[in-house]
């Protein structure tokens, strides 16, 4: 018997099994750019699942995605907790033993990637991150990092990317940042229509494709 799904998207390839992955969504909620993404990713042969953090609430605007994203941060243990739910649940789901995890994280749902990296280094392969990086320490992960960030993103500066970048590499891990001349912060994200770049986008897919299947 499959384990109890929590509350979220799960997405699956024709075969019904692969390797699994666990998307974290941005400060947006789990919308359909999100869901789509999972799609996306079960096509390429992956099973998937975005938990949803606020729980049907999804916002159209900055200011309500600001208020969710507060709200979710002043309940940090509960949301790193149901993260580590979800990461548990994709993992016996995809019916792949010892294959490891691989998680991607947008923006928010980045920092609480890098979070579930550092506290369960025995599950977590890669880690996929949309313009938004985190802390932790590294020294005794197997994690492979793969970073896709904005030339021109003013919510996740260059500086940001580079140090936690330089941490990463500190610490042995196998990281690659790229950097997308141009782009801004959810470049990713067509529903994002004044920041999607269609030509970074379709690139940082097919690197993460690459990516996942190599990790």
């Amino acid at each position: 018997m499959p384990p109890s799904q929590p509350d979220g998207y799960l997405a699956l390839p024709s075969a019904g099994e692969g390797s699994p992955v666990l998307v974290l969504h941005a400060w947006w909620g789990l919308n359909d750019t999100i869901k789509g993404f999972c799609s996306r990713l079960a096509e390429a042969g992956f099973v998937v699942f975005a938990p949803d953090l606020y729980h049907g609430k999804v916002a159209v605007t900055i200011p309500d995605a600001e208020a969710f994203g507060k709200a979710l941060d002043a309940n940090f243990e509960q949301a790193k907790t149901e993260v580590a739910d979800a990461a548990k649940y994709i993992i016996e789901r995809a019916g792949v033993p010892d294959r490891g995890l691989a998680v991607i994280g947008f923006s928010l749902g980045a920092y609480y990637a890098v979070n579930l990296a550092a506290a369960d280094p025995e599950h977590v392969r890669a880690v996929v991150l949309f313009y938004g990086t985190g802390e932790g320490d590294f020294t005794k992960s197997n994690t492979a990092f793969l970073g896709h960030f904005g030339g021109d993103d003013e919510y996740e500066p260059e500086e940001y990317a580079n140090a936690f970048e330089e941490s990463l590499r500190n610490a042995g891990r196998d990281v690659t940042f790229f950097r997308y001349a141009g782009a801004k912060h959810w470049f990713f994200e067509p529903d994002r229509i004044a920041e999607f770049n269609a030509e970074a986008a379709q690139l940082a897919w097919d690197r993460t494709i690459e990516f996942l299947l190599r990790a």
